[in-house]
């Protein structure tokens, strides 16, 4: 059975001086604001689509390579990711460029070559992932520690 999950924006004025909200349908996030400048200068209290883009990396990725090594009889004591998505300006026009994942886990019985190995697959498994796979660079580092 599918799932859907929506959001709902506001945005008020011109890009450059305007500004915007989004809140989630589950009732999660509500009201978080967004502007040009928190994507292209200094994010001043505000979030951006690309904040939340790697917002939903880390959250899906952690839960794949959780997945996965619970598959692999090594389930994660503890899993902490950073995902940083680069917003760049490519020709004409502003692009999500890369997304970086760094893993850092806490795994018994795994060593550092299957955790690796685990962190890939769950980069190729991830549905946030595979949304960006092709038009995206996602790279990963992973670590136990």
């Amino acid at each position: 059975m599918a799932t859907k999950s929506s959001a709902h924006a506001v945005w008020d004025g011109d890009l450059a001086h305007g500004h915007g909200t989004i809140s989630g349908k589950s009732g999660a996030f509500q009201g978080v604001g967004v502007s040009w400048p928190a994507r292209t200068e200094s994010p001043g209290g505000k979030s951006s689509p690309e904040e939340l883009l790697a917002a939903a990396e880390a959250a899906c990725f952690s839960m794949a390579l959780s997945a996965g090594l619970g598959r692999a009889q090594k389930p994660p004591r503890r899993l902490e990711v950073n995902a940083t998505a680069t917003f760049d300006k490519v020709g004409d026009a502003w692009k999500v460029t890369t997304m970086e994942i760094e893993v850092v886990g806490q795994v018994p019985g795994a060593s550092a070559p299957e955790f690796e190995a685990a962190a890939k697959a769950a980069s190729e498994g991830c549905p946030i992932s595979g949304a960006l796979k092709g038009n995206v660079a996602v790279s990963v580092r992973a670590r136990l520690g």
